[in-house]
């Protein structure tokens, strides 16, 4: 059983995963990898945020997975027996590495890595989001050593990111819903919430450590087509809404006139439907922990 917890990062998912550690019955310390100038900050968002997590009893540790040097990081991860990565790829190329080497020089009981989203095994190497890559890398490490026990948690698609304009799909201002590849294919969607709840549970529940086998946990608050997203959109919005589909082919001729385009990377990777979606009788919490659906969430925030 995790007696000290590390989480690197407090951002959207690092603070649920905070709030839920901290809430769970079982007794354990837990502590938050951040810059030294982010908890030194006296913008007052900084500072607000940095109250919070000492409220929670959350300890502040200074570090920095991109500007540390390997062995640092491994100094730090060296006193706990849990670390949970919750970075993302803001963090820029390398650093997911750079994290799992230090983890593993530090000899760390446990692990989770950055890897809350789709099923990067089932996708593979060379995708158009070149990102995905250094997630395979990552899996790579982890598998050829026995020290660490590793867990990953894959979630799918925060699901506000699906409803988000930016994203391409939902665009409520205009009525309008785009299916990317086709009407029928389907995405895996998860709040950040119920990926913190999930996420403790994982770590310090019941199950704890037989869920410590070193491959990927499923878990999904909903599993859904564009077509059924387009419905319900309709539903919610209560207004008609237009429906068109984006090709996978005119996704990539639109990559080769803008290659940095990190949005149509994402895009044509859930275009083509491969390993990002899973049966929720499928996933690990389908069995006792409800998560929030698409549609429920839709009715608290899409109107």
């Amino acid at each position: 059983m995790s007696h000290n917890i590390l989480v690197i990062g407090a951002g959207e998912l690092g603070t649920e995963v905070l709030h839920a550690l901290v809430e769970h019955p079982q007794d354990t310390t837990v502590a938050v990898l951040l810059r030294s100038n982010s908890i030194a900050s006296t913008d007052p968002a900084k500072q607000t945020q940095i109250q919070a997590l000492q409220t929670l009893g959350v300890r502040l540790v200074p570090g920095d997975i991109v500007e540390d040097s390997e062995q640092k990081l491994a100094s730090i991860f060296a006193g706990y027996d849990t670390i949970i990565g919750c970075t993302g790829f803001v963090s820029g190329k390398g650093t997911q590495m750079k994290s799992t080497r230090a983890v593993l020089a530090a000899k760390t009981a446990r692990y989770i890595p950055w890897q809350f989203g789709v099923d990067y095994d089932a996708i593979g190497r060379g995708s158009a989001q070149d990102v995905f890559d250094e997630q395979l890398d990552v899996r790579d490490l982890l598998r050829s050593q026995q020290t660490t026990r590793w867990a990953i948690v894959s979630t799918g698609m925060f699901t506000s990111f699906l409803f988000a304009p930016f994203f391409g799909v939902v665009d409520l201002d205009h009525a309008t819903v785009c299916a990317l590849g086709s009407w029928e294919n389907r995405v895996t969607v998860t709040t950040p919430k119920d990926i913190g709840r999930l996420t403790a549970e994982i770590v310090l529940g019941s199950e704890s450590d037989e869920l410590f086998s070193n491959k990927a946990i499923f878990v999904g608050g909903d599993t859904i087509s564009y077509g059924q997203l387009a419905q319900l959109v309709e539903h919610v919005a209560q207004k008609p809404i237009t429906r068109r589909v984006l090709s996978v082919a005119d996704m990539q001729v639109a990559l080769e006139n803008d290659p940095t385009n990190a949005m149509l990377k994402y895009q044509i990777v859930f275009g083509q439907g491969r390993g990002v979606a899973w049966d929720l009788s499928e996933t690990w919490n389908h069995r006792g922990i409800r998560a929030k659906t698409a549609e429920e969430w839709a009715k608290e925030n899409l109107v």
